[in-house]
């Protein structure tokens, strides 16, 4: 209906940055979205905008507060709030309604960060980053409920640019090839290959203090879409004695402890090492008893891009990757971004001088 123009996508006077999948499950999308925060709030006065999947406050709008539960904001807008205090935080399933309203309450905000929008047609976002996960390729999944595709990789075509998620650490430059070859359509379009870096874990409640030493016994415990690359991850620094896996954003309840606690009994030298949503939501909690909340730690994480030896105005077909992590590639994308927003208002400056002429 949108591509024939049958309806019509609404478009701000603000820049609205889309980041986004075309997959279920979890494809990291959240520390795209918190990068991006911690990148423009110095610049910007920035709100993240996101539908809160899973609250029980369904759809109505709702800033989001610190102390707020998870169960009616949801757990990834709660994680960036408490991440990033004083940036406006707000869910709506409605896009339009929610932009329109966070203008007329808070005319400052000159930046709009929209979490997991890019089906949500009736916005036309100003920049559209799509996540990618490494371990499932969109070129051979299916539309749900056959595969876990939420839309055909047609759709692609309006995406300004691709960040591969989950990517591993010795990965190739064939397989660098492979999906800019699959995902690249159109001139502007450019890809950025990632894996997550683990910072020094925590433990979940404030109340416990130390960490958790590399090459300790650990059970492995989330909620999250795609567990395995969490699992692997852990591996990597972690003795990973056992696991406990939950569907994504599960609400955590009583009768989960008794999963947890005779889990923990299976192993009395390990400790529960839970993804940092997890976290936000176990965090809450008055129910886990002291012997648990001891043994309840997770890792903060923070994204890390691989280099190229080029910047993104050259070919991606042409671009030759040099396998390796640092802060060029990083720096490429929001070049990009940058150069983007530079054009929109120069163009806004244009047609306001046509206006007064």
């Amino acid at each position: 209906m949108f591509d024939w123009g049958l309806i019509h996508s609404k478009s701000f006077d603000i820049p609205v940055i889309c980041v986004g999948n075309i997959t279920i499950g979890g494809t990291g999308k959240t520390p795209l979205v918190e990068l991006l925060v911690r990148e423009y709030s110095t610049s910007y006065n920035v709100a993240v905008l996101s539908r809160g999947y899973g609250r029980i406050t369904k759809g109505v709008y709702r800033e989001v507060q610190v102390e707020d539960s998870y169960l009616n904001v949801g757990d990834e807008p709660l994680q960036i709030k408490r991440k990033f205090p004083n940036v406006k935080v707000v869910v709506c399933a409605d896009r339009v309604f929610a932009i329109k309203r966070i203008q007329a309450e808070s005319p400052e905000i000159d930046m709009i960060i929209m979490d997991d929008g890019y089906q949500h047609r009736h916005v036309n976002p100003f920049f559209s980053i799509i996540a990618i996960d490494f371990t499932r390729p969109v070129e051979h999944d299916h539309l749900v409920p056959y595969g876990q595709l939420r839309d055909t990789t047609s759709t692609l075509r309006r995406a300004n640019c691709f960040v591969v998620t989950k990517c591993p650490a010795d990965m190739k430059p064939i397989q660098m090839r492979v999906f800019r070859k699959v995902l690249v359509e159109l001139p502007k379009q450019d890809v950025f290959f990632t894996r997550v870096k683990a910072d020094s874990s925590r433990a979940v409640f404030a109340d416990v203090e130390g960490s958790v030493a590399f090459g300790s016994e650990v059970i492995a415990m989330s909620g999250i879409g795609n567990s395995d690359a969490f699992k692997e991850g852990l591996a990597e620094r972690y003795k990973v004695v056992d696991a406990i896996d939950f569907d994504d954003h599960h609400p955590y309840r009583k009768n989960d402890l008794t999963i947890i606690e005779e889990t923990l009994k299976r192993h009395p030298r390990a400790v529960i090492m839970t993804t940092e949503k997890d976290a936000v939501k176990l965090s809450g909690s008055t129910a886990i008893p002291q012997h648990i909340r001891e043994r309840l730690f997770y890792e903060p994480i923070t994204l890390l891009f691989y280099e190229s030896d080029e910047g993104y105005h050259s070919s991606p077909s042409k671009r030759q990757i040099i396998p390796g992590f640092n802060e060029t590639a990083y720096k490429e994308l929001i070049e990009m971004l940058n150069v983007e927003l530079k054009n929109r208002n120069n163009e806004r400056h244009i047609k306001g001088l046509r206006g007064h002429s």
